[in-house]
Formats: C-alpha cells, structure tokens, sequence
C-alpha cells in the first residue's frame, strides 16, 4: 500500500520535466532494423538511450532530480546507490552543475560504469552485492555527506524524468500498439506508465525481466511487492526489487510481464550488436528477447522498445569464453 505522504509524480511533472531537462539530455534515436522485424513479425521501433552521453536513459531522471534542487541543497550535492548506470548519470548531472556526488556501488559492478562514475567527478564506496548492504553503506555516506538523496528508481522527480522517453518515442513513431521496457526496479517501467497513460491509454506497456532474477513477475501475479535481495543475472541494471512507489505503477498500468532465461538474453544482445550495429548492455536485450519467446504476443503490431543503456567491459562480454 502507498504511503499517502508519497508523492505520486503527474503527466504535467513529466511535461515539467521535459523543459527541464532538454538542454542536458539527447534526443535519442529511433531505430529499426528489417531483420529483426522478420525474425519476430513485429514492426519493431528501438529507443536508442544508450546514446545518451553517460550511456543510459537514467540522465533524465538524475537531470531532472539535480537541476531541480535549491541553490542551498544543491551545494551538498547529491547522494545516491546504485549498481552503475544511474550512478553515472547522477555523476554527469552533478558535474554539469557542478555540485558533488556521492555514490554507493557493489564492488562486482562492471568495470566500465565504475569507470564512467569517476569520468564524471563521482566518488564511489564499493558495497557487497546485495540490497541491504547497499543500503546500510549508503546510510552511512549521506549521513556523512549531506547530499540529497536521489533514488535510483523509487523518487517522483526521477519517475518523471524516465516518462521523458516514451513522450519522445511516441512522437518520433506517430504511435505503437505496445511499448517494452526492462524491469528491475522499476523506473523506466514506470515512467513508461505515467506518460503513456495519458498520452496513449491504448499502448500496452510490457515489462522484461530475467528469470533468475524475476521478483517483478512474482510481484505482479502475486499481486504485492516480493523482494529478492540479491539476485544473479547477466542482465546487471536488473538487480534491485520494486518499492513501494514503482509498485504503484506496475501494479495499475504494466499489462503484462514476460522473462527470458541468460541464454536468450545474450542471443538477443548478439541479434541487436549485429543487426543494429549499436553497443548495449545485457538488461538492454531482455525486451528483444522476451518478444523473440513470445512471439504470438507481438505479431502484426507496432512495438516499441527502450534500449536502455550501452556501458559494458568489452573485455568481458557475456558470449566470451572464460566469463
């Protein structure tokens, strides 16, 4: 049940958001490939947010969180934890105001979003890789640091920031039967919702997810919020349970969530590398692959797919041998 102090973000709070923001972000593109569309009978339409310059959609949501903030605030910066991309995107935020992030990484986070966090300006303390010691660590940083604390994915200023993308996509498609998007803790997924179902109620909004990291699938049939805390999965953005106001979201508006198992994700990031000719992540290919495994599902329709973010090793990809 949601907290009635909890802020639910509006369609006017992504509009908001959007003339925000649109100095700072990338008008990201859309693309198809007549393969891929074969191979799944769909007409597929992918958001390319792994071009945004910290690689991933969550620059809207951290963008959005940081240039909003009080001049006072905004002096002891942002605070955050985070298993990379939104630990780089706040980090890029904050450097373009010019304001300090502090960040709390699991010290098995891929090299490359370390890499970008400190790129960037962030400082990062490595946790172990779980939901609760993430938390406990990042209890202890902010308490220290006194930055806002910007959540990776359960905060109203970041879920209106992330409905950014859909609004675009919609505009640069002219329309889609269904849009699919990763799910982990939920942000895209929810920003997805509170744009389209003002925007377009007719959309359907799906939600990827890995099985063997599928806690929103078994929230979603279960109908309440279950938590793993610390899942395995190729599919690393992935990683984190809902909360309470991603819940809210998925809860009214997800119309249905579809998981794939490690093999077919790394089959369908291996289709999008060579079919697209673009770099992304593991989590990325998780919409492809659930639509390839369920094809009668998305026959004949006009779907879009958010490419969620591009940062991975590329000395360490899922398909090289050893890993």
């Amino acid at each position: 049940m949601l907290d009635e102090t909890v802020k639910i973000p509006s369609y006017e709070d992504m509009l908001a958001a959007h003339e925000l923001i649109r100095p700072h972000i990338r008008l990201t593109p859309v693309r198809q490939s007549d393969y891929l569309n074969e191979l799944t009978g769909a007409d597929l339409f992918f958001k390319c947010e792994n071009f945004q310059e910290p690689g991933a959609f969550k620059v809207r949501g951290a963008a959005n969180a940081v240039f909003g903030l009080g001049d006072e605030q905004a002096k002891k910066g942002v605070a955050t934890h985070s298993s990379g991309n939104h630990a780089s995107c706040l980090s890029y935020a904050a450097m373009l105001r010019g304001i300090p992030c502090n960040v709390v990484m699991p010290r098995t986070a891929p090299q490359a979003k370390k890499d970008t966090v400190r790129r960037f300006g962030g400082k990062i303390t490595e946790c172990e890789p779980s939901t609760s010691s993430r938390e406990e660590a990042f209890a202890k940083v902010q308490a220290e640091t006194g930055g806002d604390f910007v959540h990776p994915y359960n905060d109203p200023r970041v879920i209106a920031g992330q409905g950014t993308c859909s609004k675009e996509l919609m505009e640069q498609t002219g329309g889609l039967d269904m849009v699919v998007a990763p799910i982990g803790g939920g942000g895209m997924i929810s920003g997805t919702c509170l744009t389209l179902a003002t925007l377009a109620p007719e959309t359907k909004v799906i939600a990827a997810e890995p099985e063997t990291a599928d806690d929103a699938y078994r929230s979603f049939k279960a109908g309440k919020i279950i938590a793993d805390d610390a899942p395995k999965s190729v599919a690393d953005g992935l990683l984190v349970p809902l909360k309470d106001l991603t819940w809210h979201f998925v809860s009214n508006h997800v119309s249905e969530i579809y998981t794939a198992s490690e093999e077919e994700i790394v089959d369908a990031m291996k289709l999008i590398w060579k079919y697209l000719r673009i770099v992304m992540e593991p989590s990325s290919a998780v919409p492809l692959a659930t639509i390839l495994k369920n094809k009668d599902a998305f026959a004949g329709k006009r779907v879009g797919i958010i490419v969620t973010g591009g940062n991975v090793d590329l000395d360490r990809l899922p398909w090289m041998k050893g890993d």
